[in-house]
């Protein structure tokens, strides 16, 4: 017998999830524009708009009742990539140190693996932190500011992006503190999941 949850479950097809994949699909697109050509300035726009849009597809989501077991998975799964490849294009280019990236990209690697490791075990499925939006969000802000304040070719930057850089850090740091804060929020929700789902087998 099927829950609630998943007999009311709109499938995949839906608007948030379109969404998603919109956001995931304009990827190839911001690397084009920031290897491809000398428009630094809209690359760091279609990044921040892809970081910006982060909370629109959970809003529709909820707004027009469309949550679904697939947007579940999907939803913060396009955050890890889009995490991901933004840091590690913004650092190839120069735009922030490779210590910060590679920080930012351990932790969300722990996560990657901490999550297929549960599933794997019977876990049932964790929602996503709200701090752990607000992490994301600054780290996906901090990414696109950092890229404003360089320039192609290792040009000469202008008064307002050494200023602009300083903000940059202060947000970076606070948003990469707190991912690191936040992944030990998940370890106590991770064992109630991980109980909850044995016990679910063990009924079945």
């Amino acid at each position: 017998m099927m829950s609630a949850d998943e007999s009311s479950d709109p499938g995949w097809l839906t608007w948030p999830n379109l969404i998603t994949v919109i956001r995931l699909a304009l990827l190839p697109l911001f690397f084009w524009l920031l290897f491809g050509t000398d428009h630094r300035a809209l690359a760091a726009w279609l990044l921040a708009a892809l970081g910006a849009t982060d909370w629109i597809d959970g809003f529709v989501a909820r707004r027009w009742h469309q949550v679904s077991n697939v947007g579940k998975i999907l939803d913060p799964l396009a955050d890890r990539i889009l995490v991901i490849s933004g840091l590690l294009a913004v650092a190839a280019a120069s735009g922030v140190p490779w210590w910060f990236a590679l920080t930012t990209l351990a932790r969300e690697l722990i996560v990657s693996v901490l999550t297929l490791v549960l599933a794997a075990l019977g876990a049932a499925r964790i929602d996503v932190l709200w701090w752990g939006k607000v992490s994301t969000f600054a780290l996906m802000t901090s990414f696109p500011l950092f890229l404003l304040t360089t320039n192609p070719h290792h040009a000469a930057l202008q008064p307002w992006q050494h200023d602009a850089r300083d903000a940059c850090w202060v947000i970076g740091i606070m948003g990469l503190t707190l991912s690191w804060i936040v992944l030990g929020g998940y370890v106590k929700p991770a064992l109630s999941a991980l109980r909850s789902g044995r016990q679910a087998r063990k009924i079945l």
